[in-house]
């Protein structure tokens, strides 16, 4: 039996984008999805060029693809025309960006020199396979596994300087390349109540239903 693209599309809806809770077919990353017999070609993007995540988000997708009876093999091309915009995302997805936004207390900003990020909650493996993190009420985000290893390394004992330098490491880029997406993934991580930054109030401003 072939699988339908619809089948595909409705398996990808179970993989989230790395770095907002929301999956990757309500964030308008995916472009086009074909199918011939076992064969899946799929047309995608990302969000930035700059996005040290975009090995594991490939792997991700071919993952979910597969999960779908049928298929066998899968290719995924990343292409950057048209570039995406907030325009490519659902309705729905809009409306859970603002609603996250708005009406919510904000933490402080980060503060660069001398903010040092602690890891808090914990980390479950599903059934499938992939990882959630949850934070103390219990809200889960899905993550990957370079976003894992980044948010053990958020000891309390290194400062936003030396986490970029790990980063780096991990994703064997430029220093350059990840400081500010470093800044944004530790201010994700902390907005979902994961990371915790001593000496400042920290109000999560995300809400799941």
């Amino acid at each position: 039996m072939q699988a339908s693209p619809q089948d595909v599309e409705n398996s990808l809806r179970k993989c989230m984008d790395p770095e907002v809770p929301l999956n990757i077919v309500e964030m308008g990353l995916i472009y086009g999805i074909e199918v011939k017999g076992g064969d899946v070609d799929i047309k995608m993007t990302m969000t930035t060029q700059g996005c040290p995540l975009h090995e594991t988000l490939v792997q991700d997708v071919t993952r979910y693809a597969k999960k779908v009876p049928g298929v066998e093999n899968v290719n995924v091309q990343i292409v950057w025309d048209p570039p995406w915009s907030m325009d490519s995302m659902s309705p729905e997805a809009r409306d859970k960006i603002r609603g996250m936004a708005s009406g919510q207390a904000t933490p402080a900003p980060i503060d660069y020199d001398r903010a040092m990020p602690q890891g808090v909650g914990k980390l479950a493996q599903q059934e499938d396979g992939s990882m959630v993190l949850i934070n103390e009420h219990d809200q889960g985000f899905m993550v990957n596994q370079a976003i894992v290893d980044f948010w053990k390394c958020c000891d309390g004992r290194r400062k936003m300087t030396e986490l970029v330098d790990v980063f780096a490491q991990q994703t064997g880029m430029q220093r350059a390349q990840v400081e500010k997406e470093v800044t944004q993934l530790v201010q994700q991580l902390r907005d979902g109540g994961l990371i915790a930054i001593p000496g400042q109030a920290d109000t999560p401003n995300v809400t799941f239903h």
